[in-house]
């Protein structure tokens, strides 16, 4: 289990980011590059790049895999428990009416509060259908390249050998960058 690491809380960010952002998640296994959807999930977006910006993912380990009704990797919590956030929470925006998320979504993680989301979110890389009822979890992006890296961690399964737990193959987010595109003339 990774030593639990506390941080101070952070301010919300205080614009939306509409618009096209990219992003590179440097883990200890690979980057793993992604596209944002501002437009789709502005404050989402913004609360990302904030993070990133602050640091706030600096060596956090991805600290959950679910193999077994739902695939997905969830990372964002620098405590390495699952119990960890920013200080701040924001509401769902851009969650799947049909509750489907095909591989490569990038979704935030959040409790039964739907108001709760804040650092944590999760890679599917399968096909997954979570729960629509709370209002599903918000798409905020995709992976565009980096599968292979969540597909491997995966492929190890759950320490223990269970289907939900931490990772058999440890993975840990070491930076974050996020970068707005240029709109085109």
């Amino acid at each position: 289990m990774p030593s639990a690491r506390t941080m101070e809380p952070l301010e919300a960010p205080q614009a939306e980011a509409a618009g096209t952002w990219t992003g590179s998640i440097d883990t200890n296994c690979g980057t793993i590059e992604v596209e944002l959807f501002g437009d789709e999930a502005p404050a989402t977006v913004a609360s990302f790049g904030h993070l990133a910006e602050a640091g706030y993912w600096a060596d956090s380990p991805c600290h959950r895999l679910t193999t077994q009704g739902i695939f997905v990797l969830q990372c964002g919590d620098p405590t390495g428990t699952g119990r960890g956030a920013p200080g701040y929470t924001f509401g769902i925006e851009n969650a799947p009416e049909d509750g489907k998320y095909p591989p490569g979504t990038l979704a935030m993680a959040r409790s039964q509060d739907p108001n709760s989301n804040g650092g944590q979110f999760f890679i599917v890389y399968q096909d997954t259908e979570l729960p629509i009822e709370g209002g599903g979890y918000s798409i905020f992006g995709r992976v565009t390249n980096g599968m292979d890296i969540v597909d491997r961690v995966a492929e190890q399964g759950v320490d223990g050998g269970g289907a939900d737990g931490t990772p058999a193959a440890p993975i840990s987010i070491l930076s974050v960058e996020v970068t707005q595109e240029k709109a085109t003339e």
